[in-house]
């Protein structure tokens, strides 16, 4: 896979048609509602971020995309419904999730846990060749590629989680809080590279962030989540930069 050319997929959707569309999503854990009908979109090779208070309900709609929570409502992946299906299947159609906590396999070394997010695909070659594409995305990886992944400092995996779902190769990639507990410096250095990978790879992302800023300058459209429903959307740069938004909702 030679760099710049679209991770598997990730040009499947047309310019015209996001590569995500959800329609009136309602997402539940038993009798609790969490989201209200929300609409949001994320465009071929855009980064869409989902901004908002604990509670809002922001990790709660990346769950419901991967088919983790009950819901209603329709979910569409390029044109083709995906609410209802299995995570293994929404997997398969190249969504790959990072949850808050990283979920890393801490007694695997860290070249076994690239190894595993690549469990479903067939193309060896390029499965090898796309080992040294995170090597080089993430040099730190590199240098620790026979460690245990549990002895990896905080920032290692975080970047070790996102390496092992890019080797995937989604055509959409899920973030959850990937600057929690992490250093500023570690934080720059990370956002500075998910921007590198959208960019190069052309893979779309979908970002839940407690760093309005930070997601704000990484992002192209954005959703501001309160009590399970959309109060605000539109263009990142519009509203990083409306003052009373970002005082209102942001708290910056």
């Amino acid at each position: 896979m030679s760099a710049g050319r679209p991770l598997d997929g990730a040009d499947a959707a047309s310019p015209a048609q996001p590569l995500l569309a959800v329609r009136k999503l309602h997402a539940q854990y038993g009798a609790t509602r969490v989201l209200h009908g929300i609409d949001f979109e994320v465009r071929p090779r855009g980064i869409t971020t989902v901004l908002g208070a604990n509670g809002a309900g922001k990790t709660t709609t990346l769950r419901a995309v991967c088919g983790m929570v009950r819901t209603q409502g329709e979910i569409l992946l390029a044109g083709d419904r995906i609410d209802g299906k299995a995570t293994e299947d929404i997997v398969r159609r190249g969504v790959a999730h990072v949850p808050d906590g990283r979920g890393t396999f801490s007694h695997l070394t860290t070249e076994e846990n690239l190894r595993m997010g690549a469990y479903t695909r067939r193309d060896k070659n390029e499965v090898q060749a796309d080992y040294e594409r995170m090597y080089a995305w993430f040099p730190r990886l590199k240098e620790r590629r026979r460690q245990q992944a549990g002895t990896l400092s905080g920032g290692e995996q975080q970047m070790l989680a996102i390496a092992r779902a890019l080797m995937l190769r989604p055509r959409l990639l899920l973030l959850d809080e990937p600057s929690f507990g992490l250093a500023p410096l570690i934080v720059r250095e990370l956002f500075d590279i998910l921007g590198e990978i959208n960019a190069a790879a052309g893979t779309s992302i979908l970002l839940v962030e407690q760093n309005a800023s930070l997601a704000l300058r990484l992002a192209d459209h954005a959703y501001l989540l309160e009590t399970g429903r959309v109060v605000m959307s539109g263009p990142a740069e519009r509203i990083r930069d409306d003052e009373a938004v970002r005082r209102s909702y942001l708290g910056y």
